[in-house]
């Protein structure tokens, strides 16, 4: 399946492989949140209720949930990840969930600059992969 999406992409692009794994960090955040299942309470139900007749303004509402293809790209950006080493993972969803290359700096102890340089090493190995699993199928 991952090839199969891939494949309609002749040729990608280190700016197309920034923006993949933008939407993947997009699509991750609007996924609903992980619950307990199994257990209820018939009071909670009626408890879960009230705020949904009194809308709170100053409450943060959670976006839509996403539709299934953008699951399916997320899922297939994050099979992307694993030809990265560990840093450069951390490094690429840090760039992805939009965090400012002075804070990506801090975190890996490193000048703005080296931090930039890096994550294009890494954007552009992961675009030469998929071009070469393009190629190899053409």
């Amino acid at each position: 399946m991952a090839q199969e999406v891939s494949m309609a992409k002749t040729e990608w692009t280190t700016d197309d492989v920034a923006a993949r794994f933008s939407d993947a960090a997009h699509t991750s955040y609007r996924l609903p949140a992980v619950r307990v299942q199994g257990y209820s309470n018939p009071w909670m139900g009626l408890a879960m209720q009230i705020p949904d007749r009194y809308p709170d303004p100053e409450r943060v509402y959670r976006p839509m949930p996403p539709s299934p293809e953008a699951v399916e790209r997320m899922l297939e950006t994050m099979r992307w990840v694993q030809w990265l080493e560990e840093e450069q993972r951390h490094l690429v969803w840090m760039r992805a969930k939009r965090y400012d290359w002075h804070q990506i700096g801090r975190r890996f102890a490193c000048d703005r600059n080296t931090a930039a340089r890096r994550w294009k090493k890494a954007m552009q190995l992961v675009t030469d992969k998929l071009n070469d699993a393009v190629n190899s199928c053409a």
